[in-house]
């Protein structure tokens, strides 16, 4: 027999109101919040850590694997101009190794708080042409635990490229990815022949592993990068600085002109059928800014598409505001007022020689590739045979 419903309804919930009103009642039990399944399977994912050791920058980025994407855990970036002075004398200056020994301590920690399975550490061309380059390297190993690897500037190029992946979309039949550093510019030219993701508002943006990550098919990796580019060419107090600038971009072409593996591409690039994916800091500076924000926002710059006249016009600004005036830049500041003009030369330089109206910007790279090439090195665990027990 069921039982009749109250004439008072169903009971109240009793809590702390109820309690205040002098009504007696057992103490409300305190509510857990649950972890939305999603997030709770996102929170269990594996970590992986990528460190990129820069003649101008160290970068962290740790990340956890989930569902075939990258979702970012931390991200850590600091200038420690690890390369200053290296042109002059082939050495790294204690200074600079102590600055950048300050930022590695702090990526050690950052990755010892986490559970973090599998980090790969790579060093570039500071440590690649230093005459101290290796003795700085196991230095590092013994003050932070940190190994880091230095890596090869065609390793650099194809790790730039694997990480700028899902910026390669649309319908163009051929890409240039370039990576400004501070000591040299890797430059990689790609057929695309309509294997890149769909453009669009909708088109992924994440960080997502490919079956058949993308390969440069030419490459040149040149000794020009924004720290030494701008120790060779120190900015004049006064005078003409188009001039000033026109000599750098000089520079750098005459270190590119001669390379003509990639004129096989070169009808894409006449037909404006082509583009470049622009990954740097300085990069990134113009971008920010273009757009006039009142402070960096990587969400609005990533993937950002710039024309060649909107890129100029930028520049023409910087020269005309001067080291103090690109210190007052929200997206420039400090650190990067007297080298954001040695990359916008490097790009400048790169355009002119392969003309395309068409600049993608891409405030991702090097991290994003060692992460990438982390996952696809994973152990595959064996399926056991029928009939046969699995091994212990």
């Amino acid at each position: 027999m069921s039982e009749a419903p109250s004439k008072s309804g169903p009971p109240r919930k009793r809590g702390p109101n109820r309690a205040r009103n002098g009504q007696k009642g057992p103490p409300s039990r305190p509510q857990t919040p649950r972890t939305p399944p999603r997030q709770a399977e996102t929170d269990q994912a594996p970590l992986y850590a990528a460190l990129d050791l820069g003649t101008n920058n160290c970068r962290l980025m740790i990340a956890a694997w989930h569902n075939g994407q990258f979702r970012i855990v931390e991200a850590f970036s600091r200038i420690v101009r690890l390369g200053e002075g290296l042109s002059q004398t082939g050495n790294l200056s204690e200074r600079a190794m102590e600055r950048a020994l300050a930022a590695l301590k702090l990526c050690a920690e950052k990755v010892g708080r986490r559970q973090v399975v599998r980090t790969r550490a790579v060093a570039t061309q500071a440590c690649r042409i230093a005459q101290n380059g290796p003795d700085f390297i196991r230095r590092v190993e013994k003050e932070t635990g940190l190994k880091l690897t230095i890596i090869t500037p065609e390793e650099e190029a194809r790790l730039s490229v694997v990480g700028c992946a899902s910026l390669l979309e649309g319908d163009a039949k051929a890409a240039i990815v370039m990576d400004v550093g501070g000591g040299s510019t890797e430059i990689s030219w790609l057929p695309l022949n309509g294997e890149t993701e769909k453009a669009g508002a909708t088109a992924p943006r994440g960080l997502m592993a490919r079956a058949k990550p993308p390969r440069p098919q030419y490459w040149i990796s040149i000794p020009k990068g924004v720290v030494n580019l701008a120790e060779r060419f120190p900015e004049p107090p006064d005078g003409d600085k188009q001039a000033w600038f026109a000599q750098m971009v000089e520079d750098v072409r005459q270190a590119l002109k001669d390379f003509d593996a990639p004129e096989p591409l070169r009808p894409y690039f006449d037909a404006q059928q082509a583009y470049i994916v622009g990954t740097s800091g300085a990069i990134t500076s113009l971008a920010g800014m273009h757009l006039q924000l009142d402070r960096y926002d990587r969400s609005k710059v990533d993937g950002l598409w710039m024309t060649h006249d909107q890129c100029r016009a930028v520049i023409d600004r910087l020269l005309g505001l001067g080291q103090k005036g690109r210190e007052q830049e929200p997206c420039i500041g400090k650190d990067r007022a007297d080298l954001v003009l040695a990359g916008a030369a490097i790009l400048e330089a790169v355009q002119s020689l392969w003309p395309c109206d068409r600049l993608r910007v891409a405030d991702r790279g090097l991290r994003e590739g060692l992460l990438l090439s982390m996952v696809k090195k994973r152990p595959r665990r064996r399926r056991a045979r029928r009939g046969k027990p699995k091994s212990e």
